[in-house]
């Protein structure tokens, strides 16, 4: 098989360890085990279960408790509407391979997450693109869908709020993208990782019955490390399908992330309001930043974790950003990784002192170019 190399994940592995000021980082600012248990009254006695748990395969299709604190993000569903997987990376490859042959084509946008293109491309399906257009504040419109539909069409894939953008499909938009979709009898999948940040965001999985969703408690849940994702339809026998692939890849998620993972959905709230803080705090400086700086321009989005700047000089973003980094230890992925220049992921979610810090950097930088 072969497969593009995965850009913006080469660009961090290659780059994030050897930044002093980590710009780039599409989660929301991780918890420490400590800080997650803290937030627990009977911390103890949690510890003393972890202490005593052994460290068997646990759940194989994920816990109970588990699936019950993923369905409080959703409107609608049951256990049998989740697959349990390893990270949200992990549950849009099982969407994928599960659904897709080779000859068949998907529909997506551009700029976004490369898996959900780069992937089915390596499978032998043919792919068409919607390009986002910052002019438009990176929104679509439903007739570049329709127009690219074909008789092999069979998905429409989207990225919600998206990756690197940070554009959000709002339900008004998702409402007219099922009524096209159940005309063309396609399923449409959501990459919902940075959803649950801000108000009123709608779930394809809760509005469509060929409608399915992945995320992942790593961006909005700030517990990357536990590699704990899902995937969620109101088709049962797709579950029950993707399950059976899914011994192939993990086996399951083991009994410790499982455990831990409950402890996140237990304080759901208390992380959501604590990086919905950290994320007003650095879009206040950011938009203060901006007016400092008229070489960057950025169309801010009203959710999720990232946004996608734009920088005003003839400067490739790969040679852009390794300079920066270089010269400043400031680290963001650049354009390229997403096949649009010019352009800098900046993650809104990080500690607000290496924000604010590391966006000072970057200003007085270009100031000497």
């Amino acid at each position: 098989m072969k497969i593009d190399n995965f850009k913006a994940e080469t660009w961090m592995t290659l780059h994030e360890n050897n930044c002093l000021y980590n710009l780039a980082d599409a989660c929301a600012q991780s918890l420490t085990l400590d800080e997650l248990l803290n937030f627990s009254q009977d911390k103890e006695t949690k510890i003393q279960d972890i202490l005593n748990m052994k460290l068997d395969y646990g759940p194989i299709e994920g816990s109970h408790q588990l699936k019950q604190g993923i369905l409080k993000l959703y409107q609608t569903g049951d256990d049998d509407q989740i697959a349990i997987t390893h990270g949200g990376i992990n549950a849009n490859e099982l969407v994928l391979i599960s659904l897709l042959e080779p000859q068949d084509h998907i529909i997506t946008i551009t700029p976004t997450y490369q898996q959900i293109y780069s992937f089915p491309q390596s499978l032998g399906v043919s792919v068409d693109f919607v390009n986002l257009k910052e002019e438009n504040d990176w929104l679509p419109s439903i007739y570049e869908f329709e127009k690219l539909i074909k008789p092999k069409t069979k998905m429409i894939c989207l990225t919600t709020p998206n990756n690197p953008t940070g554009t959000t499909f709002d339900k008004t938009f998702l409402e007219k993208l099922v009524v096209l979709a159940r005309k063309h009898d396609l399923y449409i999948f959501c990459d919902e990782a940075y959803r649950g940040l801000g108000e009123n965001e709608v779930s394809i999985s809760d509005i469509y019955e060929k409608g399915i969703s992945t995320a992942g408690i790593s961006k909005i849940l700030s517990a990357a490390g536990l590699r704990i994702g899902w995937i969620k339809t109101p088709d049962k026998n797709l579950i029950k399908m993707i399950n059976e692939r899914r011994d192939y890849h993990i086996i399951s998620s083991g009994s410790l992330s499982d455990y831990l993972a409950c402890v996140v959905f237990q304080h759901y709230d208390q992380i959501i309001e604590r990086n919905k803080s950290i994320i007003q705090e650095n879009k206040k400086y950011f938009k203060s930043w901006l007016k400092d700086n008229p070489l960057v321009s950025c169309v801010i989005p009203d959710h999720g974790t990232v946004c996608f700047l734009k920088y005003h000089l003839d400067i490739p973003s790969a040679v852009l950003a390794e300079k920066l980094q270089q010269d400043t230890g400031v680290f963001f992925v650049p354009g390229a990784c997403f096949d649009l220049e010019y352009h800098l992921r900046f993650g809104l979610a990080n500690n607000p002192q290496t924000v604010k810090k590391g966006l000072t950097l970057f200003g007085n930088w270009l100031k000497t170019i």
